[in-house]
C-alpha cells in the first residue's frame, strides 16, 4: 500500500477484534514513528506499550473510553520536553509527537491495523497510572488493533479552494 492509499484508507476505529496485534506489526509501527522528523532532531518522544488488559482497562475507565480496553494495545505517547517552545511560540512537543502518531497511523493502516486518537483523558491520574515522570506530558494515548467490522464512514472534507491561499492569507 503506498502512503496516498493509506492516507485514504486511515479512520478512527473504535470497535476491535479480540485478536493480538503481531510483534512483527508492533515493531514496524513503532519504527515508523521513531523515523518522524523532529524540531532540531531532538526526537521528544517516548513510547509506552500498553498490552496487559487491566492497564487498558484502567486507562478506559480513567478517559471514559471504552474502546480502549477492547483494543490489544494502547500506545501512551508522551512528550519529553514540555517546556520547548518553537521560535514561532508554539510548544514544540505536541507538534513533535503529532507527526510521529500520523506516522504510526499510517504505518498501522498500511499493516491492516486500526488506530484512534485519544485526548480525551486526565493527564495526572493516566501518568501516575503508566509511570510517566513528572516532567513529561502524556501528549496522546492511541489504540491499535485489528478493526472489529467497523468500516470507514465516508470522509467529507472542505474543498481545496476553501483552504488553501496562495501567498497571502487574506
Amino acid at each position: 500500500m503506498d502512503v496516498y492509499e493509506a492516507i485514504r484508507k486511515r479512520f478512527s476505529v473504535r470497535a476491535y477484534a479480540d485478536r493480538p496485534v503481531d510483534d512483527d506489526q508492533l515493531q514496524r509501527v513503532l519504527e515508523a514513528a521513531r523515523q518522524a522528523p523532529s524540531a532540531r532532531n531532538r526526537q521528544p518522544w517516548h513510547f509506552v506499550v500498553v498490552r496487559q488488559a487491566e492497564t487498558r482497562k484502567k486507562l478506559a475507565d480513567l478517559s471514559g473510553q471504552g474502546f480502549l480496553a477492547e483494543a490489544p494495545v494502547v500506545l501512551a505517547v508522551v512528550g519529553t520536553s514540555p517546556e520547548s517552545v518553537m521560535h514561532c511560540g508554539v510548544p514544540a512537543d505536541p507538534v513533535d509527537c503529532a507527526i510521529a502518531i500520523d506516522h504510526l497511523t499510517l504505518a498501522a493502516t498500511a499493516e491492516g491495523l486500526g488506530t484512534c486518537w485519544v485526548g480525551h483523558f486526565p493527564q495526572d491520574p493516566c501518568r501516575d497510572l503508566l509511570g510517566v515522570p513528572q516532567a513529561a506530558k502524556i501528549i496522546e494515548l492511541v489504540a491499535l488493533g485489528h478493526p472489529a467490522g467497523q468500516r470507514p464512514a465516508s470522509k467529507t472534507r472542505k474543498p481545496l479552494d476553501e483552504i488553501v491561499r496562495h501567498e497571502r492569507y487574506a
